[in-house]
């Protein structure tokens, strides 16, 4: 381990955004302690597979544990001497939320106190985490700007990540923890999640199954690829401040028909469509303001949507053996 940069613990290390996120520091020369529980939300095999790769890496070290055990995380942060926190384990989806609201209390409230107590007891020099479009809920003002009241989630997991906001608000004002929440927008990529749209989408035209369309088809989104929420999420880890929240989106609402047709393209066929009625839980549309995250992060995101689907399509066919 280079002992000429500070060592940096990534929690939800072997999650999408938690490798990416490992993978490019790792690269950059930084020692990453990588911690995840490793739990079944999704298939273990795409954790699995990204830890292999992770593991390929001086500099790594992994712990298989759970933010939820205090004295666990505790002596993590003790044998590492641990000075900077990027918190990205969370139990995610909002739909799931409707279905085990509890294992949203363990992770992300009961979790995040832990790591923020921590932080504060090892006086970590800066502790960024992982927000989301989720916590604008009811908000109707386009685009979503961090100015904008967050008052009214719609699903419990959005609650959860405005519950983080608040605690870290605390942490930083009692403690003077550094705190910098990143506000992140429908990411996606190669070695995505299943449970997102992409992967959901394209698993099933490729198996000539029928995709569910929300809203009937009357949702946009502001889809985010990962090495862009990297760049913003590295630029944050180097610009401890007292406290801030950023949005990391990619400014460009797109419509979910033309999304579902420019994946079409890209995969050569034709999806059959089941147009049904908004989820509980879900918003018409998210699209990002953001002019402090450029501001202040130097924040830009540089991948067009079409550029993005074509990668997370040839990672797919690669790792499936399509």
């Amino acid at each position: 381990m280079r002992k000429d940069k500070e060592s940096i613990m990534v929690t939800g290390a072997a999650g999408f955004i938690g490798f990416h996120l490992c993978k490019k520091l790792l690269e950059t020369g930084n020692p990453v302690i990588g911690v995840d529980n490793m739990n079944e939300y999704y298939d273990v095999t795409l954790k699995k597979g990204r830890l292999e790769i992770l593991r390929g890496y001086d500099g790594f070290t992994f712990y298989r544990e759970d933010i939820c055990n205090l004295e666990g995380l505790r002596a993590i942060f003790q044998t590492e001497g641990v000075s900077i926190v990027c918190n990205l384990a969370a139990q995610a989806g909002v739909r799931y939320s409707l279905k085990d609201p509890y294992s949203y209390e363990k992770s992300n409230l009961a979790g995040f106190l832990n790591l923020l107590e921590l932080a504060r007891e090892y006086r970590v020099k800066n502790f960024v985490y992982a927000s989301s479009s989720s916590v604008y809920g009811k908000n109707r003002s386009i685009p979503f700007s961090v100015a904008d009241k967050t008052d009214q989630p719609v699903s419990l997991y959005g609650a959860t990540k405005k519950a983080n906001e608040l605690m870290a608000h605390a942490y930083s004002h009692l403690f003077h923890v550094p705190c910098t929440g990143l506000r992140f927008f429908t990411v996606y990529g190669p070695w995505g999640r299943p449970d997102m749209a992409l992967f959901i989408f394209t698993d099933a035209i490729l198996k000539n199954s029928p995709i569910d369309v929300y809203n009937f088809g009357k949702m946009k989104r502001d889809f985010t690829y990962i090495d862009d929420i990297v760049d913003g999420t590295m630029a944050a880890l180097k610009r401890p401040v007292p406290f801030e929240v950023f949005n990391l989106g990619n400014s460009n609402a797109v419509e979910l028909m033309e999304f579902i047709s420019i994946l079409e393209e890209e995969l050569g066929r034709k999806a059959e469509k089941n147009m049904l009625p908004i989820q509980p839980g879900d918003v018409p549309e998210t699209f990002a303001d953001i002019e402090s995250a450029k501001k202040s992060l130097g924040f830009s995101p540089k991948t067009p949507l079409r550029e993005g689907i074509k990668r997370f399509v040839s990672w797919y066919k690669e790792y499936y053996g399509v």
